[in-house]
Formats: structure tokens, sequence, C-alpha cells
């Protein structure tokens, strides 16, 4: 894989050629077919993920509903990443909505790559911290508008 695919992604975009080989070093590809699950809500957090190909549809299972998707990425998008800042467990389930070709980074591979390249840690937590943040802004715009439309806001 060259490094033009990762420039492709936000979280790395600001990265030199040099900082994206140490990021190739650590990645590894995975395929997923249709419907094919990525991780359940529960799982252990181990790896975060890029999408290369494909399509990844991240949900949560509603009781007495059933799923409820929150968001469908693309390529260039990534998933995941709460499993590099804390030790809790998978917040939503990921299920590849068609034939989907991912980049998976461990967790202990990411803190000693980034414990080596304290600029490299720089770059990538700040837009880590951006991508949180329009999350957070995107999930309270939702939830506003869902108790809106019960009356309850």
């Amino acid at each position: 894989m060259k490094t033009e695919a990762l420039k492709r992604v936000y979280l790395f975009q600001s990265l030199k050629n040099s900082e994206l080989e140490l990021i190739l070093s650590i990645a590894r590809r995975w395929k997923f077919s249709s419907g094919q699950t990525v991780f359940k809500e529960g799982d252990v957090g181990d790896r975060f993920y890029l999408i290369l190909t494909g399509e990844v549809r991240i949900s949560k299972q509603v009781p007495g509903i059933g799923e409820e998707a929150l968001a469908v990425l693309k390529p260039g998008d990534f998933f995941g990443e709460m499993a590099l800042i804390d030790d809790a467990s998978r917040s939503a389930d990921a299920i590849a909505n068609q034939e989907t070709t991912l980049l998976g980074i461990e967790r202990k591979d990411f803190e000693s790559l980034l414990f080596l390249n304290k600029d490299l840690a720089y770059a990538v937590l700040w837009a880590f911290s951006r991508t949180l943040c329009q999350r957070l802004r995107e999930m309270n715009d939702k939830l506003q508008a869902m108790l809106a439309m019960r009356g309850g806001f």
C-alpha cells in the first residue's frame, strides 16, 4: 500500500511521507464481505480501522425496535478510534455494507509508535480530538432534533 491512500484520510492529512510510512508499517489489511460484522457492541476495543474501499455501517441495537444506524462511513473515513483512547468496550456495532477493505491498527502498536515519535503523536492526537468534537456535535444535533420531534426540548 502506498502513502497516497493514507493521505486521503483526514486523520493523516497533515503527516509527512516518512510518518505515513511508519503508520503503514504497523497497519494490517482486513477484508469483509457485505453484511459481515467488523465488531459488535460490547467487544473488546483493541484496534481502529480506516476504510480503503466499501462502506461500514455503525449502528446500535435498540430494544423493541431493532437496529438503529448511526452513520454510514465511506472510503477515507475511520472508526473504532475510541479503542485507542480508553479501555472501554465497543459502544456500537460496525458492519460492512458491501465488500469492504479496511486498514486496521492495533492499540499496542499505535501507542508504541506515538511514544517514540512525539511530533507524529501531536499531529494524530490533535486530528483525533477535532474528529471526536465534530462527532459529538453531530450527536448533540441529532439528539436535539429527536427531542424536538417528541415535544420535549
